[in-house]
């Protein structure tokens, strides 16, 4: 049996990571944010931040279920890397002053986009059990 790839292997660490501190943002903006736009940024961010999250703890247990293929692993670190970058983003526009990180955020939709269609690849690559 072959390792599994990074990504994969850590599915479960990145998972709790990001629910993490979706959860802890998106309790901060209701709870101690007055300004409307930074709300809705870190809400949009950890929103997608934690759709992520359950998208690879789902990815870190399908790989214990079946063959880990180059494209499961693409999902996991699509699913790992976008929402840094995407949710990472908006947080920055929240909490900083510097409007420039605005054009990371596609950077991010991008890489969680590419997970999805990579998860699908994967899905349709997929060879059945044999028995």
């Amino acid at each position: 049996m072959t390792a599994r790839p990074f990504f994969l292997r850590n599915a479960f660490a990145w998972a709790g990571l990001h629910g993490a501190v979706a959860v802890a943002l998106g309790a901060f903006a209701a709870h101690g944010m007055t300004d409307a736009d930074a709300i809705g940024w870190v809400e949009t961010g950890s929103q997608y931040q934690l759709v992520h999250a359950a998208a690879l703890a789902a990815l870190g247990a399908a790989a214990g279920q079946r063959r880990a293929d180059r494209w499961l692993n693409l999902a996991a670190a699509a699913f790992a890397l976008g929402p840094i970058l995407f949710s990472g983003a908006l947080y920055g526009l929240a909490f900083t002053p510097f409007r420039i990180l605005g054009a990371v955020a596609p950077i991010g939709g991008t890489a969680m986009i590419l997970g999805w269609l990579a998860l699908a690849v994967s899905a349709l690559a997929a060879r059945p059990p044999a028995g």
